[in-house]
């Protein structure tokens, strides 16, 4: 009889409540005031989650149909404006072959990918258009090209004095695409570094050393977040851990699952994901 996951289950709960409560305030809701009114979270929160829950499983299922060993998704609970820091999976076994590292790799994040597509087309569905702030201090949401290019389809170009008010199904596969982009990121360890390592062996190294500076002049110019993002990647490490059998080859599918990942990389690319108005 397999032991119950009690840890996998009560985070997944837990950031089930906190994602609940940020759908919920996102809206207005007072819910210490009216605490019965916090399942109208219920689609920011459902979205988000199973944005996160198949991009981790995906993770996971090819883990094990390469025989590495895996854990369950740890969800992360957050007191922040999405109620969570996102979710992981711990390897417990090293990757042996050139196939399984992108595999693994290119699973969540083409899955992740394809379930925030689907949540920001029916969400941007049911968006409105208005007017904007006139006060100073308002955070406005960057548009990466895909996203862009999915508001002007379903909604129309807008004038330069309104924007779009996104449906929390809407911000909730905005997010999902984001996290997308952080993750293809060819640095190091990222699931964008296990790519670019199993097709590039050693130069990978140089990639990442390239896209560390970018990412600090990126800071610099664009958003903060993205230089404490260079920092967080020096501290983890941007050389990335060999795999035992290298020789085996990868073949003309894998290589192809590594193009499309970069092709996502920069059609969910956000240069400046957050910005005052």
């Amino acid at each position: 009889m397999k032991k119950i996951p009690y840890l996998h289950v009560i985070l997944f709960i837990v950031t089930f409540s906190t994602t609940l409560t940020a759908g919920a305030l996102q809206k207005g809701i007072n819910i210490i005031n009216e605490p019965g009114r916090v399942i109208e979270g219920l689609p920011f929160a459902g979205a988000l989650m199973t944005i996160l829950l198949c991009h981790e499983l995906s993770h996971y299922i090819a883990s094990k149909k390469h025989h590495t060993k895996a854990t369950l998704p740890y969800f992360i609970p957050a007191p922040s404006i999405i109620g969570t820091f996102g979710a992981f999976i711990k390897m417990k076994s090293p990757i042996v072959t050139r196939k399984a590292l992108i595999d693994i790799g290119a699973s969540g994040p083409i899955a992740g990918f394809v379930v925030s597509v689907a949540a920001s087309i029916i969400g941007l569905s049911m968006s409105e258009v208005v007017s904007l702030p006139q006060t100073d201090g308002a955070l406005n949401l960057g548009d990466s090209i895909l996203f862009s290019f999915l508001s002007k389809v379903i909604i129309g170009v807008t004038s330069d004095n309104h924007d779009i008010l996104l449906h929390p199904v809407a911000f909730a596969g905005w997010i999902g695409l984001f996290v997308t982009s952080l993750n293809l990121i060819p640095i190091g360890q990222l699931d964008g570094g296990h790519i670019a390592f199993a097709i590039l062996g050693e130069r990978h190294k140089y990639i990442s050393i390239v896209l560390v500076a970018i990412l600090a002049i990126l800071g610099i110019f664009y958003w903060e977040g993205w230089a404490l993002w260079a920092v967080l990647m020096l501290i983890l490490g941007i050389k990335h851990p060999p795999v035992i059998y290298w020789e085996v080859p990868i073949d003309r599918e894998r290589r192809f699952v590594g193009l499309l990942s970069l092709i996502i990389f920069i059609v969910t690319f956000i240069p400046s994901p957050f910005k005052l108005l």
